[in-house]
């Protein structure tokens, strides 16, 4: 929950990465595996986490496209006209 409130609530890149810090710090001292993996992961990209709080932009937008798209491939299974397949798949999603 307290790392959910530090994207909330948090404005400038700084206030961020000092809440990550301390939120980090508390993880780590809990001795809970399973955070400690999460804390890790969060310490080893701080940097591009806390890129988000300079502009608030995310990769939300492309990665439900690729996810779009590889259902669409899915679907068509065995596709022989790769030029048709991404005709269709401009058409369609474009």
């Amino acid at each position: 929950m307290r790392l959910g409130l530090i994207y909330h609530h948090s404005i400038h890149a700084d206030v961020a990465l000092t809440k990550l810090a301390r939120w980090y710090e508390e993880v780590d001292k809990s001795g809970f595996l399973s955070f400690g993996t999460v804390g890790r992961t969060i310490q080893t990209h701080y940097l591009r986490i806390v890129a988000f709080f300079k502009n608030r932009a995310t990769n939300a937008a492309s990665e439900s496209f690729n996810a779009k798209i590889k259902q669409f491939r899915a679907l068509l299974r065995g596709v022989r006209d790769v030029s048709f397949f991404l005709f269709r798949l401009s058409k369609i999603y474009a």
